[in-house]
Order: C-alpha cells, then sequence, then structure tokens
C-alpha cells in the first residue's frame, strides 16, 4: 500500500509517498495553489488510499481535498518535525566545502525541508509512532 504524507503550508506544502516498506516513491515541495491538482495526480499514479496530514497552517482545507477525494486520512501532530527534517536533510546531504567546518546543528538547509517533513509523517506512521 502506498500512503502520501502532507505537511500543509499557507504557501507551500510538502508532499510524499512512501509505499509500506517506507521507500520513498514521490518527494516534493509544491506551491498550496497547485495542491488540489499534484495530489490527484500522484492519487492516480500511485493508487493511494491513505493520507498522513500534519495538523500544522492550513490543514483543515487540505483535510476536506483529501476527503473529497475519498482518500481516509489522518491528521497528526507535526511536533518537532522540522527541526527533525533538518537533521534528515544533512545525513542525506553532507555539507561539502566550507560547509563540512560549521556542525549542522548551526546550519539552515538551502532548501525548504517540507517535503522531508512530508516523508517522516509517513515514516512515524508506519513505525506506529503517530496514531
Amino acid at each position: 500500500m502506498n500512503i502520501i504524507g502532507i505537511d500543509p503550508g499557507r504557501d507551500k506544502c510538502g508532499v510524499a509517498v512512501l509505499n509500506s516498506s517506507a521507500e520513498i516513491l514521490f518527494e516534493e515541495v509544491i506551491e498550496t495553489a497547485d495542491f488540489e491538482t499534484v495530489i490527484k495526480k500522484l492519487v492516480a499514479q500511485f493508487n493511494i488510499q491513505l493520507a498522513i496530514l500534519g495538523d500544522g497552517t492550513t490543514h483543515k482545507n487540505a483535510e476536506k481535498i483529501l476527503r473529497g477525494l475519498n482518500l481516509e486520512v489522518k491528521v497528526v501532530d507535526e511536533k518537532h518535525t522540522t527541526e527533525e527534517a533538518r537533521r534528515l536533510y544533512w545525513k542525506k546531504n553532507p555539507p561539502r566545502g566550507w560547509r563540512k567546518i560549521l556542525p549542522t546543528s548551526m546550519q539552515v538547509p538551502p532548501v525548504p525541508v517540507d517535503g522531508i517533513v512530508a516523508e517522516i509523517l509517513v515514516t512515524r506512521h508506519l513505525s506506529g509512532s503517530v496514531e
């Protein structure tokens, strides 16, 4: 079963699709204005039936759209996901050049980590650490 994770936001949303083995099939940061269009395409492409939705900004509107697509929706606590996503970003993208000198805890990733937050929401669900 493929699961979509969503980190909703006012201007951008993190979206990640993972399978039940926690393999990432899709991960991207999208414009909130394109949310419904992108989600419809992903639901069709990956045969998604479950959405794990963070309880952050604009989650009620996102939940309405997801339920309108006949998805089962679980709204979960996003607490500390941004910090976790920053750490995971640096694991996936080890610093190079002068960035190697500074501890990653003192650095901000050069790109938005919302997609990684969406990934974390799904992996937490799969591990049973959110319900």
